[in-house]
């Protein structure tokens, strides 16, 4: 697996109506079969182990990166708002608050994704399965395979937390996710619960 943080990476791409249209239709869909977030049921759960999957927290206005982004430049992609550094801080808090202590903590190489890994636990590790495929459509199934790969070789009662895109979250769970929203996945891929994770709740 590659480098562990140090440093911070970024997404690409353009959403045209069609794909903001269906990314909508995912979110009310989503929410529609699991409920309101419910930070509670999260954590109470992620304590029997599991995945805490986390979009990345509130970025500066914008969808994707600006044109001819590049992944180890920082300047060049869209990055966490002062809004989203928050959050991601209130995220280590909402974690210490319930004891929850992840065994590790693996980030895409995008920006925005570790620098919420590291806001919120002062620690991460590259993993490039976790990229966005936002505009490397054909990434995705890969991707995915690699990320249940990992998932059934979980150990039972082991807590891991994957920081992420929408893309990814979605694709592998059919669920859409808010910036900032945590999802608990099983060894089989199965939603268990989502919240968003405020310290406090």
């Amino acid at each position: 697996m590659p480098g562990r943080f140090e440093a911070p990476t970024l997404e690409a791409g353009k959403m045209d109506r069609r794909a903001w249209l269906i990314g909508s239709g995912l979110c009310v869909l989503g929410r529609a079969a699991f409920g309101a977030p419910s930070a509670p049921s999260l954590a109470m759960m992620a304590r029997e182990g599991g995945v805490v999957l986390i979009r990345h927290t509130s970025t500066e206005p914008g969808v994707g990166d600006p044109p001819g982004f590049i992944l180890g430049q920082c300047s060049s992609q869209r990055n966490l708002s002062e809004a989203g550094r928050a959050e991601a801080i209130g995220i280590g808090a909402w974690f210490s608050q319930h004891g929850l202590q992840p065994r590790a903590v693996l980030s895409s190489q995008w920006c925005r994704c570790q620098d919420t890994a590291r806001l919120a636990f002062g620690r991460y590790e590259d993993w490039p399965a976790l990229n966005s495929t936002f505009s490397t459509q054909d990434q995705q199934a890969p991707q995915l395979q690699m990320l249940r790969r990992r998932l059934r070789q979980l150990p039972s009662g082991a807590l891991e937390v994957w920081v992420t895109h929408q893309v990814i979250m979605t694709g592998l769970t059919g669920a859409y996710p808010a910036m900032g929203e945590g999802f608990l996945v099983d060894a089989g891929g199965t939603l268990r619960a989502r919240g968003l994770m405020r310290s406090g709740s």
